[in-house]
């Protein structure tokens, strides 16, 4: 249900037909036509349900009033229910038809149905809270006498024991750099060890490494970053491809030396109680490198050890004790008796302007020290009149003086409260403090449901930045997860996509078990759907092992592989796992049984299984899913989110440009599920089957509007071209802006209302794709004149129309525009995803410029006209493109 701000939407509209589909009147009867029911919007589902039931009383039974209050009233095509005393335009469902103008289909269900779904449940938790635990929890150990960390004002150090299966040249000298840092900020400069040489074993003379920053200083989430690596004079030639410092990008030089990385990994230097570390401990390193390295190091990685350890590097080092008691960092309640014995500066109106303009950068902007100085002496300043600006203040702060950190917690509980969306930026790695992350999480209560499962897919990947399990992010999301089990589903889903990943592995695993703990009755439901995939994965490895055998001749492959394929999945154990069980892609939709004749497997190398499902909960509607395996979907999953999010702007602003951000869900190791967009084919299946030439179809400017003529007549061509306008006008937009690549006309689609939408996200943020040295995609984004052909109606001189398309392109851009900040945010979010495209700031910075973000409106809109010109200048070679395309399409089949 949505509140009633959203009502002026569509305040116009007065009334809207019902098609009550009667196929669960159970036990008064079944009709065999839909009812059709014209209602005020004013009108809530009580009164719908008592006036619906009333007629259908009037021709099939005697009249009782009593009947109207024993049903509830379901959208036809899934498990969502209206029901309460709010007006129908309050309801999300109402208004989306209302936006697609298109007559909601709603169902009476009978209340005995929605019981038996609930018994259903609270027996299963019944069940496990009978159960009696053998365990009681263990006792809290004894306090004991403890040092404020405060009151140690020796320089801190770390000593190195040795080295262990350290993967060097046995000539090469060995070194260690460690960094103590705070977020990406290096807190003083890193300490380095002496030479070793060896074999796989190193030890270090003088090995204690001391740091220029005293323990007392040490701000509470310092992490302690290694880096191991080999030090040489000059570059040797390669002699070998095994050789282990063959990665030219990873090599760094250095006062004429050249450093090649070995391995490194990070450590808190306070444990999860706030004590500092003490004792012997084995680090054992991680070999991968990103392609950015700080001083050699790496902070933004991981601070779980290598889980692998028999083959990974070890560094065995030993934290000193530095009082006969352990040393902890202050409470929150010390920290603030700490900031009030300092006097803070109030700052003044002097600098305002100039204070205006560096808190109205992008998050991208990088801060001189000047900068920073300046903010911080104003920083009461920038609570009054920039309270959004709390990322730039924090990134002001000089965390190396325990002194400023104090006044900064005091500062930070006084703070007004951030939208939802500014918060989500103090999650990035940069914000490591805990009273700030949980203070973004307390902004992050104010979300809605719909906001929250918008946001989802960020707020997981940045658990991976909480240095202990047991956090107010953790928290936040397992809370929310019980209240909502959509928010439950997406969150079991995203995190068990990446629990095979070593670094996350234990992390994930217990957010996993915490939320199946408290959500007894969702295990089923989950069990189903991860034994349905299971199930998915042999079908497509029978399939791939098939193609292989049968590799010679490519008719007989495709008969018997697909034969076998529908063999198995007509056998008991296939159909059961299934048939009956809620998609993973939208946990409101049913997926009843497998309409094996028209499953497939699709003609790419990973072999995707097309599987079409009947629609237990609408009759006669088809619903089509493609399982990939072998393919990484986060990347497509990230960009449809953006999308998503990029319509929910657009119609936030009054400009609904009909974006098909179909379901996308990464559910494991390179696997996950795709929605099928129904009533749709691609741009080159189009055209290939207008003409009888494939070279020439690409050039068939009547092609797409023909196919739309024989689908549509009437007031419907004019609804499909208007629709096919508006999506045309959005995907421009949102290709130009994320920089999506590879856009040939088997990944661009047309429905059959009008609507166009892009498929297949492989390469974006500018990462196009090259041949011979030669960029394939000269365009900022498509629009051929085949496209141009339809937005005009077929006639050449329509320059109104065109003009609206036009129009259309630069509003959505602006309004994206003023949301460049939210962008780049939640791009950041994603930076140790792990995604091919999005490994450092560097492939962020292509946002920044695609959206110009450092220019004014007028200067920014001037640079997307400038392109869209161009986009229609060189729209020749985009049809050269799928020329060669649709001839090498045509060859293989």
């Amino acid at each position: 249900r949505l509140n009633t701000a959203s009502v002026c939407l569509f305040g116009l509209v007065q009334h809207c037909h019902f098609c009550l589909d009667p196929s669960f009147f159970s036990p008064i009867g079944t009709l065999k036509d839909s009812t059709s029911l014209k209602v005020p919007m004013s009108c809530t589902p009580s009164e719908l349900m008592e006036i619906a039931v009333k007629k259908w009383l009037t021709t099939h039974a005697p009249e009782d009033e009593a009947y109207s209050r024993q049903y509830v009233l379901r959208v036809s095509q899934c498990l969502e229910f209206l029901c309460g005393d709010h007006p129908l335009i309050q309801y999300k469902y109402i208004r989306n038809c209302l936006q697609a103008k298109e007559s909601p289909h709603l169902t009476l269900v009978h209340t005995s149905t929605v019981k038996i779904m609930f018994d259903k449940e609270m027996s299963a938790i019944g069940a496990v809270v009978s159960r009696k635990s053998s365990n009681p929890p263990l006792p809290l150990p004894p306090k004991r006498l403890q040092t404020s960390v405060w009151n140690v004002s020796k320089p801190f150090r770390i000593d190195l024991l040795k080295g262990s299966k350290v993967n060097a040249e046995e000539t090469a000298k060995v070194q260690v750099r460690a960094g103590l840092f705070h977020g990406t900020e290096l807190l003083c400069k890193p300490a380095v060890s002496s030479d070793s040489s060896g074999r796989s074993e190193h030890t270090w003379k003088n090995n204690t490494l001391k740091f220029e920053l005293s323990v007392s200083d040490l701000p509470r989430m310092t992490r302690l970053c290694f880096a191991i690596y080999a030090v040489t004079d000059k570059v040797k030639k390669q002699k070998s491809t095994k050789n282990a410092h063959s990665s030219k990008y990873q090599t760094i030089r250095k006062a004429g030396k050249v450093l090649y990385p070995i391995a490194w990994v990070n450590t808190m230097v306070f444990d999860y109680r706030g004590q500092l570390k003490t004792g012997d401990v084995i680090l054992h390193c991680w070999s991968s490198f990103p392609d950015e390295l700080e001083e050699m190091l790496n902070p933004i990685g991981t601070i779980q050890t290598n889980p692998y350890t028999e083959n990974a590097t070890a560094l065995h080092i030993h934290f000193p004790e530095y009082s006969s008691h352990p040393v902890i960092f202050p409470p929150f309640d010390k920290i603030l008796e700490k900031a009030a014995q300092l006097v803070g500066g109030r700052g003044g109106k002097k600098f305002h302007i100039e204070l205006k303009e560096i808190m109205e950068r992008d998050p991208l902007s990088q801060l001189c020290e000047n900068e920073k100085d300046l903010i911080w002496t104003l920083r009461y300043d920038c609570r009054e009149n920039f309270p959004q600006s709390l990322p730039k203040l924090l990134l002001s702060v000089k965390w190396s003086k325990h002194e400023d950190m104090a006044q900064l917690q005091a500062l930070l509980q006084i703070w007004p409260k951030l939208s939802p969306r500014d918060a989500l930026e103090l999650l990035d790695f940069n914000y490591p403090d805990q009273y700030v992350r949980e203070y973004a999480v307390s902004c992050l209560h104010d979300m809605s449901d719909e906001e929250l499962l918008q946001y989802l897919l960020q707020l997981v990947q940045v658990l991976r930045y909480e240095p202990y399990y047991d956090c107010p992010l953790t928290h936040f999301l397992l809370e929310r997860a019980q209240r909502n089990r959509k928010i439950g589903h997406f969150l079991f889903w995203h995190l068990r996509s990446e629990i095979h990943m070593p670094a996350v592995s234990v992390q994930f695993a217990l957010i996993l078990e915490a939320y199946c703990r408290g959500s007894i009755p969702h295990i089923e439901v989950l069990k189903k759907q991860v034994e349905a995939l299971s199930k998915l994965k042999s079908v497509n490895e029978l399939i791939k092992l098939g193609t292989i055998k049968n590799a010679r001749s490519k008719t007989k492959e495709a008969m018997l592989t697909k034969e076998a394929m529908m063999t198995c999945l007509r056998q008991s154990g296939y159909s059961e796992a299934l048939s009956d069980l809620t998609s993973p892609l939208n946990p409101s939709v049913l997926l009843s049984d497998i309409n094996v004749e028209k499953c497939r497997y699709m003609d790419s190398k990973m072999k995707p299984l097309w599987i079409v499902y009947n629609n237990k909960l609408m009759s006669g509607d088809a619903l089509g899913i493609i399982f990939k395996n072998g393919d990484d979907l986060r990347q497509d999953m990230l960009t449809l989110q953006i999308l998503r999010l990029m319509d929910l702007l657009w119609k936030e602003s009054n400009l609904d440009l009909r974006i098909v951000p179909y379901g996308c869900l990464a559910t494991g190791d390179r696997a996950g599920l795709i929605e099928v967009v129904s009533s749709a084919d691609t741009i080159a299946n189009i055209q290939l089957t207008s003409s009888n030439v494939a070279a020439a179809a690409a050039f068939n400017k009547d092609a797409l509007l023909n196919w739309l003529k024989e689908r549509n007549s009437g007031d419907a061509l004019d609804r499909a071209i208007e629709e096919f306008t508006l999506s045309c006008a959005g995907y421009c937009v949102a290709t130009y802006v994320l920089g999506i690549g590879d856009r040939h006309s088997d990944n661009i689609m047309v429905r059959s209302t009008g609507q166009l939408f892009h498929i297949d996200f492989g390469h974006i943020l500018g990462n196009f794709k090259s041949k011979f040295g030669i960029k394939r995609e000269r365009v900022p984004f498509i629009l051929t004149h085949d496209f141009i052909h339809v937005i005009q109606e077929g006639k050449t001189g329509n320059t109104e129309k065109f003009g609206s398309f036009r129009k259309y392109c630069e509003e959505a851009y602006l309004i994206l525009r003023r949301n460049g900040n939210l962008f780049i945010t939640l791009f950041a979010l994603m930076l140790t995803a792990g995604l091919p495209e999005l490994t450092s700031v560097k492939d962020i910075q292509y946002l920044k410029d695609s959206l110009a973000l450092g220019k004014n409106d007028d200067e920014a809109l001037k640079q997307f006209r400038q392109k869209f010109d161009e986009a229609l200048r060189e729209s020749w070679t985009t049809k050269v493109n799928w020329m060669a395309h649709n001839v090498a399409k045509d060859n293989r089949s």
